[in-house]
């Protein structure tokens, strides 16, 4: 036998192994991440007294939320017997939700290789796609489980349950609003997120490997991308504390918890936008409302759109003026890290563009997160609307202004944050003194 035989012998059965425990990462990753999101959804649903909900439907909910947090399509239907028609819609992204998953998928992908310098190319690419193969298994399963029917939709003894009594006497057929997870764009979406979580992970990871030919762009790309992924989490741990705050001196302790559970992103990363001088327009109609801060509610509550901005909000709560200068001082506080984990020759105006390009992308992914329309109404031959049924909440930004006013704070942000490092001893400062 020659050598050449044996050496392909025992590297067969050691690149089985390899395959293998790659295999067993992503599992684990994949597991914890569900179990995350899962524990956050079913705690924030459990907060909002959907324990309560007939027909065993809890769990049916929890998979519900679970699917929408990683990007799915849950789609509302219904109707009241063959002349009327229950007329639903929701698009929302439980950020809670979401950044608990994603936060614990990449710690698990990252995790195996944390010890590594470099990683090859086909080895990297091999573990991102059995990590979203599996996470396409797993988001599979839970839509899947995620299907309801209600039939009884309205508070007991209430107006509007009384009215629907009598539709349904009318009509032989209570009127019913069901949901279920549209398998197709759940599987198409839940790709695009699962691979947006790894791709984003090796970005802001400071030490996860990359492909050689990929370590040159590792010094312009991480210090801010890991940078404003601590802007973003500093706004999150902000938010907490002010719903804490809240929940502790304000009672409804319950629906701030639910708040904090499902939607604390949501919120906080609208507080962000705001501060830079971002806007949304919205209109709250009907019954429903925005269950927190009550000052949403309040300026968005009408017939027809408003418009969302600091402005709008100060007019019923001057302490809304406080989100401009919280803005500033995180973003110039991101800036300074940015320039302290750059190498020491990176110019202020580098940092400036850096920044001000990273800050201006992380706005054009979270702002369209925090969209939501969410529509109930029923509608007798196609032509009566029943308003006591119905209602609509909606808010909708302006996308690519927010984007442009990132690019601005984050340029100049960048310039001063480099100015402020250059008093602090930086990466490659010596070897550069040494040079000269």
């Amino acid at each position: 036998m020659s050598s050449h035989d044996a050496a392909q012998r025992g590297t067969a059965p050691k690149g089985a192994r390899h395959a293998a425990r790659a295999g067993l990462d992503a599992l684990a990753a994949v597991l914890a991440a569900l179990a995350a999101m899962a524990v956050t959804a079913a705690l924030g649903l459990w907060a909002a007294g959907a324990t309560d909900l007939p027909g065993g439907a809890f769990p049916r909910v929890v998979a519900a939320v679970v699917v929408m947090a990683a990007g799915g399509d849950v789609e509302l239907a219904g109707g009241a017997g063959d002349l009327a028609r229950t007329d639903a819609d929701l698009t929302a992204m439980p950020l809670s939700v979401s950044l608990a998953g994603a936060l614990t998928l990449a710690a698990g992908f990252l995790r195996p290789l944390r010890h590594r310098a470099v990683v090859p190319a086909g080895e990297l690419l091999g573990r991102v796609a059995g990590t979203a193969a599996l996470w396409l298994a797993g988001l599979a399963g839970l839509a899947a489980l995620a299907r309801h029917t209600f039939t009884d939709l309205l508070p007991a003894d209430s107006p509007a349950d009384l009215l629907g009594d009598l539709l349904g006497d009318l009509l032989d057929a209570p009127p019913s609003l069901g949901f279920r997870a549209d398998l197709g764009s759940t599987l198409l979406y839940g790709l695009l997120w699962v691979l947006g979580v790894l791709v984003l992970a090796l970005l802001v990871s400071r030490r996860a490997p990359l492909p050689v030919r990929l370590v040159r762009y590792q010094e312009p790309v991480r210090p801010a991308a890991s940078a404003l992924l601590l802007l973003l989490l500093a706004y999150v741990v902000l938010g907490l504390v002010v719903g804490l705050v809240v929940a502790a001196t304000r009672g409804h302790a319950a629906d701030t918890f639910a708040v904090l559970l499902l939607g604390l992103p949501n919120l906080a990363w609208l507080a962000l936008g705001l501060g830079i001088g971002a806007s949304w327009e919205g209109r709250v109609d009907g019954p429903f409302g925005l269950p927190m801060p009550r000052v949403l509610d309040r300026v968005l509550r009408g017939p027809d759109d408003a418009t969302l901005d600091v402005r709008s909000l100060a007019a019923h709560d001057d302490r809304a003026w406080w989100l401009i200068p919280v803005a500033a001082a995180l973003l110039l506080a991101a800036a300074f890290v940015t320039a302290v984990r750059s190498p020491a020759r990176t110019r202020p105006w580098q940092q400036a563009l850096h920044l001000g390009v990273a800050f201006a992308l992380t706005l054009l992914v979270v702002v369209p997160l925090t969209r939501l329309d969410a529509r109930l109404g029923l509608s007798l031959l196609g032509i009566f609307e029943v308003d006591a049924l119905g209602g609509r909440v909606s808010l909708r930004p302006h996308l690519w202004a927010a984007v442009g006013l990132a690019l601005l704070w984050g340029a100049v942000a960048g310039f001063l944050g480099g100015l402020l490092a250059r008093r602090v001893r930086r990466r490659g400062e010596v070897g550069e003194r040494a040079d000269g």
